[in-house]
């Protein structure tokens, strides 16, 4: 049996961002009913405790206000969605670029615009999970990485950027955004010294950049092929090993952003800057 094509690696990959999406979906509905079951019940027994046990009130009130106050899990969203557009553009440029050069152009452009955008809503959660306390700073670097893809992608909407000489211009544009990351890495480390969750999750975002960049040193050098031309034509060749790490370094992120919002809504009593 002949291995899946690039197409459906990725189409693999949409589908458990999808998954992930729709489970955490779930997870936010059902934390959202519950503080409005709390309120119903906190209000009738407000109706018929008020004149008799004022300290009973106050402490259903507490309650209430306890679970009304979670951690926004919208950041992490904006990085499934992100992760979904990606694969899904490239799935459909590895299936379609082939059907004329002006659709090869097309596509491909639509696949370096997919990965801008992924790299850019990487960023959101843990900018916003680590700077929570820090509105200032999360905009700013917000706002910079933001800045930053809307640069690359400019460059690479270039029909010229398209061609494969350019492959070592688009992967250098791409680590560039993504080691843009290291400044509020090491700002959110000083800011959040002490915190076990911390060192885990930059632990996990390191493994990330190592698995992105791997990735990345295969695409440019296209190893192993070039050592053993027409051996690894069908299964073990550059392309199939950067699609393999791409979906890696995703799962890892996911996994360090899962990190920072447990982390978050556990100490999120001490932070009042939350939006």
């Amino acid at each position: 049996m002949d291995p899946p094509p690039p197409a459906a690696n990725h189409l693999g990959g949409f589908l458990l961002f999808l998954a992930l999406a729709v489970a955490g979906a779930a997870s936010e509905t059902a934390a959202e009913v519950a503080p409005g079951i709390m309120r119903f019940v906190v209000g009738s027994a407000n109706a018929s405790w008020q004149t008799s046990d004022h300290s009973g009130v106050a402490s259903h009130d507490d309650a209430a206000a306890a679970l009304l106050g979670g951690v926004p899990r919208w950041p992490r969203m904006v990085f499934l969605v992100g992760a979904m557009a990606c694969l899904a553009i490239s799935a459909a440029a590895h299936l379609l670029a082939c059907h004329s050069r002006r659709a090869s152009v097309v596509f491909w452009q639509l696949d370096y615009a997919g990965i801008s955008a992924m790299i850019v809503a990487s960023f959101v959660p843990p900018v916003y999970y680590a700077f929570l306390c820090h509105r200032p700073a999360r905009v700013a670097y917000l706002s910079a990485i933001s800045a930053l893809g809307a640069l690359v992608l400019g460059a690479l909407l270039s029909p010229s950027c398209s061609s494969p000489r350019f492959r070592r211009l688009r992967a250098a544009l791409f680590l560039a955004m993504g080691l843009s990351g290291v400044v509020p890495a090491v700002h959110a480390l000083w800011l959040n010294w002490g915190h076990a969750a911390c060192y885990l999750a930059l632990a996990l975002e390191v493994a990330m950049g190592l698995a992105y960049a791997a990735g990345a040193w295969f695409y440019v050098s296209r190893v192993p092929e070039k050592w053993r031309p027409g051996v690894f034509d069908v299964v073990g060749h550059s392309h199939q090993i950067f699609h393999v790490l791409v979906l890696v370094g995703a799962v890892t992120h996911y996994v360090a952003v899962d990190v920072l919002l447990n982390w978050r809504e556990t100490v999120a009593a001490a932070c009042s800057a939350a939006s």
